[in-house]
Parts: structure tokens; C-alpha cells; sequence
């Protein structure tokens, strides 16, 4: 531990059907790093995780309404997977507006597996080049930005990755680009 990101604040924006382990680690690396983290949903109470998007896993207590937080609120955004959870968030103005605040104010973001999907919403990866879930690449690359399959991929702030198997590398790289903070917009 290094505590390369010792005051920084960090959102997770997350809703039901998030994978597990693609908050859980990701948390816990910044976390170990010095950020402060704030879970923000949809809604007050808790999110359901899920394993595989199968099986119910534990559930989360949310810190803040997406509806009551900005962009201005935070210095980096993750954006975990699970193919419930982005298809949540995507389908509510608020959360898609502040994932899509981040990157067009260059502040780095880290999305895993599905995640990308909020970003194709917000119209936010054409001419950015990442990775995610398979199943999400045709969505990606019809929003305007171009795919790579890799364990994990930077663009200018923008970290992604395929899959849970993915999580070191995308972690690791997440703490980098998060430590990096706000990159020019162009």
C-alpha cells in the first residue's frame, strides 16, 4: 500500500444485479489505497449483488442517491458490471448524465465487463477505445468507439476491462489513472 489516492473521493455507481466481486475489489483496492468511497444508487437502502448473475449474493447498503450527488462531488468513477446493473442504470436520466459528467470533465473512470454499457448511454466512448463483456462490443463500437480484447486497456483516464478474471490488471490500473486524476479533454 502506498496511499497514492489519500484524499481522494471516489463514487461507485452501482444498482441490483451488480456482480460482486466487481464492486468488492475494486472497492477494496482504492479503499487500501486511502480513498474514501461512497456507493451511489438508484435508490435509498441496499443493492442486491449477484454472482455470475445467477446467484444472489450479499447485499450493499448505498450511501448516496445518484439523483443528489455531481460529478463535482468526486475525483474518479467506477462503473462495475453484471448485466442487470448497468441495464438499471442505463435506463435512468440522473445516473447516465453523472457517468457520463466524468468523462467529459476527463476525470478518470474504471468500467468492467458490462459497465459500458451506462457510457454507450451517455454518449461518451465515440472515438475512445476500450474493452468489456463480449456481448457489450457491438453496442460499443455502434456508440462510435473502437474495441480491443484485452485484460485491460487505458485511454486517457478511461480504464476498462473484459471480465472478473481481469480484475488485478484493471485494479492495478485503476489506482494508477485514479492517482493520475483529471485528464485533458479533447
Amino acid at each position: 500500500m502506498t496511499n497514492a489516492l489519500h484524499g481522494r473521493k471516489v463514487a461507485i455507481l452501482a444498482a441490483d444485479g451488480v456482480e460482486q466481486v466487481e464492486l468488492e475489489e475494486p472497492r477494496k483496492a482504492v479503499t487500501a489505497e486511502g480513498a474514501t468511497v461512497d456507493l451511489v444508487s438508484l435508490a435509498d437502502g441496499e443493492i442486491q449483488a449477484m454472482n455470475g448473475d445467477i446467484d444472489k449474493g450479499a447485499t450493499f447498503p448505498v450511501d448516496r442517491l445518484v439523483s443528489d450527488v455531481s460529478a463535482d462531488d468526486y475525483d474518479a468513477l467506477l462503473l462495475p458490471g453484471g448485466t442487470m446493473n448497468p441495464d438499471n442504470l442505463r435506463r435512468d436520466p440522473a445516473a447516465v448524465r453523472f457517468a457520463g459528467d466524468f468523462v467529459r470533465a476527463g476525470k478518470p473512470v474504471g468500467v468492467i465487463c458490462h459497465g459500458p454499457w451506462t457510457l454507450v448511454e451517455a454518449d461518451v466512448v465515440r472515438g475512445r477505445t476500450l474493452t468489456s463483456f463480449p456481448s457489450v462490443r457491438t453496442d460499443i463500437r455502434n456508440a462510435g468507439g473502437t474495441v480491443v480484447d484485452e485484460e485491460v486497456v487505458v485511454d486517457n483516464g478511461l480504464v476498462s476491462s473484459r471480465n472478473p478474471d481481469d480484475l488485478p490488471a484493471f485494479c492495478a490500473k485503476v489506482i494508477e489513472e485514479f492517482a493520475e486524476g483529471r485528464h485533458p479533454v479533447g
